[in-house]
């Protein structure tokens, strides 16, 4: 493939989606910008070697997880890849707590011992990160499993990646759910890039979202740096599962502006693209136009930016200050007597 098909296969395909209302993208602001305030912390601490172990960051695809969840309600389950820490803050769970976590503290959601890639909250419906590629998404197929022999209307959400999207569970997932029609939206993050190559020389499919088509999966292509265009095509996926019409699946076409892990200088895209993507793409700035034209001011637009600076902040600075687990946690939660 040239690198013009390259270049082509990383642009996200636009919408003309209908617009939010003025709370929908303060909201939608809001929530964005926390998470990319909080990566970009995490970046920091992870360089001064706070944090150990893989770290991935979400920075450029906050728009995927902020806009699927402005179309669930309290109850719907969520279950993601490594690449988590956008979720746990769109879910609910508390910033402090995260950083805790990946700091390795004893504050954290799993009390220092999940790191970056292991954390989940019962009470936020977050069932967890997962450092084995595709391996949440039969977690995914099993949450949906239980909501429908619970006889509940909630879905469960399982979002992968673009490599992950051609691992073998994955197609047993969408063989299960939809056999026994349940309530799950599938939803593949399309970042353009795995760990080291392009999605479009590492799959056969260059069109994921008709990857359930066998199994009959309805699916659709979203642009994933559009939040509106991301809650409309999650509402679609939402009321087909909570209809009892079985799993849906979505491609959200989005991008990664940092490397696939810390660790990664990616050399395997130019410069130049990261940022064109940034200039004519980025899904926060696309928002914060929305904004002004609906009036809203600078001002305003700062002073919500500066309360998310000062809440990432205080996030880091409880995560420090936190105390680490005792050694006598090696020993808890490895055992359950029924």
């Amino acid at each position: 493939m040239s690198d013009a098909d390259t270049q082509k296969a990383a642009t996200p395909r636009l919408t003309n989606a209908p617009a939010m209302t003025q709370d929908e993208y303060n909201r939608a602001y809001r929530d964005m910008l926390l998470i990319r305030r909080f990566e970009e912390r995490t970046g920091q601490l992870y360089g001064m070697g706070l944090i150990g172990g893989f770290c991935h960051l979400y920075i450029g695809q906050e728009a995927v997880v902020v806009g699927v969840q402005m179309a669930l309600k309290q109850g719907d389950k969520i279950v993601t890849s490594y690449r988590d820490h956008g979720h746990m803050l769109a879910a609910g769970m508390e910033a402090r707590g995260v950083m805790a976590e990946l700091t390795g503290r004893a504050t954290g959601y799993s009390r220092g011992k999940g790191g970056s890639m292991h954390m989940f909250s019962k009470k936020e419906h977050f069932y967890g990160g997962h450092g084995i590629v595709g391996a949440q998404v039969s977690i995914g197929a099993g949450l949906a499993f239980s909501n429908k022999y619970r006889g509940t209307d909630e879905v469960a959400v399982a979002y992968m990646g673009d490599g992950a999207s051609n691992q073998g569970q994955v197609y047993e997932s969408f063989n299960l759910a939809a056999l026994q029609k349940l309530p799950c939206i599938f939803v593949i993050e399309n970042n353009q890039y795995g760990m080291g190559t392009s999605a479009a020389r590492s799959s056969a499919s260059h069109a994921l979202y008709r990857n359930g088509e066998p199994w009959g999966i309805p699916g659709k292509q979203v642009d994933g740096m559009d939040v509106v265009a991301v809650r409309d095509a999650a509402r679609i996926a939402v009321e087909h599962c909570r209809g009892g019409h079985g799993p849906y699946l979505l491609e959200m076409s989005t991008y990664r502006y940092r490397g696939h892990s810390m660790s990664d200088p990616a050399k395997y895209r130019t410069r130049e693209e990261v940022e064109q993507m940034r200039r004519e793409h980025d899904a926060i700035e696309r928002v914060r136009k929305a904004l002004l034209e609906l009036g809203v001011s600078e001002q305003t637009l700062k002073a919500t930016d500066d309360e998310i600076k000062a809440l990432v902040a205080d996030a880091a600075e409880f995560a420090q200050s936190s105390p680490e687990p005792d050694p006598a946690e090696l020993w808890t939660d490895i055992l359950v007597e029924a």
